[in-house]
C-alpha cells in the first residue's frame, strides 16, 4: 500500500518578487468565491414585494436564519457583523464540502484558517479599543492584577490560534484518514482478487465501494457543517464579548 498525503500542490508561479506560488488552496478559494458571488446575484435578482418567486423565498429564508442567529448570539446592536459571519460560515462550509467534488478542501490548509482567525483577532481588538479606548484596552491586560499581564497577553493570542488549529485539524484529519482507508481497501482488494487469473478483475477495487461513502458522510458533511458552525459561533462570542 502506497499512500501519500501532502500539502496543497503548487499550480503555477507568478514570476515577480522572487516568485509567488499559487497553490490549490488559492485557486479553489477563487472558484468557491466566484460560485458564492454568482449564487448571490442569482438569488437576489429581480426581487419583488408581492408574489415573490421561489428563489426569493429561499433567499429571504437564508437571510432570516442568519439574522436570527447573529441577533441571538451577539444582540441586535451588533447586527452589522451579519455580513461577515455569513461570509465566514458560507466560505467555511463550501470550502470543506469542496472535497466531495474532488477538490482539496480550503480548510485543510492551515493558512486559510489562520487567515480567518487573524481577522477575528483584529476585530476583537478593534471592538475592545472602540469600547474602552486605547488606554482602557491596554489597562485590560493588567486586570485583575498587574503580574497576570503576560498570561492575559498569551490568552488573547491563544484564542484565534486555537480557532484556526481546531478547524484545520478536524478537516485535515478527515483527509488523512480517508486517504489511508482508500489505500488500505485498495490493497485488500488486490489481495483478495489476486488468485483470479484476470488482470482486469484484479484491478477492480471492489472493497472501495460502500465504506468510503459512509466515511464521507461523517468527515465531509457532518464535520463540515459542525466546524463552520463552531468557528462562526466562537467569532460572534469573542467579538460581542469584546464590545461589552
Amino acid at each position: 500500500m502506497n499512500v501519500e498525503v501532502n500539502g496543497p500542490k503548487i499550480i503555477f508561479t507568478i514570476p515577480i518578487l522572487g516568485g509567488i506560488n499559487v497553490t490549490e488552496t488559492i485557486v479553489n478559494s477563487w472558484i468557491i468565491m466566484a460560485f458564492i458571488t454568482l449564487m448571490c446575484i442569482f438569488l437576489t435578482h429581480n426581487l419583488k414585494v408581492k408574489n415573490p418567486s421561489k428563489k426569493q423565498i429561499v433567499a429571504e429564508k437564508l437571510y432570516m436564519m442568519l439574522h436570527n442567529l447573529v441577533s441571538e448570539v451577539m444582540g441586535e446592536k451588533h447586527i452589522k457583523f451579519m455580513p461577515y459571519i455569513g461570509a465566514l460560515f458560507t466560505l467555511s462550509i463550501l470550502g470543506s464540502l469542496s472535497s466531495l467534488l474532488g477538490m482539496r478542501p480550503l480548510t485543510a490548509d492551515l493558512s486559510t484558517t489562520l487567515g480567518w482567525a487573524l481577522i477575528t483577532f483584529l476585530m476583537v481588538q478593534a471592538m475592545n479599543i472602540k469600547t474602552n479606548g486605547v488606554f482602557g484596552w491596554l489597562k485590560s491586560f493588567t486586570q485583575p492584577v498587574a503580574f497576570l499581564t503576560p498570561l492575559n497577553l498569551i490568552s488573547e493570542v491563544a484564542n484565534p490560534i486555537s480557532i484556526a488549529f481546531r478547524h484545520f485539524g478536524n478537516v485535515a484529519s478527515g483527509v488523512v484518514i480517508t486517504s489511508l482507508v482508500y489505500g488500505a481497501l485498495a490493497a485488500l482488494s488486490n489481495a483478495v482478487l489476486s488468485f483470479i487469473p484476470n488482470d482486469f478483475i484484479n484491478s477492480i477495487p471492489i472493497f472501495q465501494v460502500g465504506l468510503p461513502a459512509i466515511l464521507s458522510i461523517y468527515f465531509d458533511l457532518f464535520t463540515s457543517f459542525l466546524q463552520a458552525y463552531i468557528i462562526s459561533m466562537l467569532t460572534m462570542v469573542f467579538v460581542s464579548s469584546a464590545a461589552e
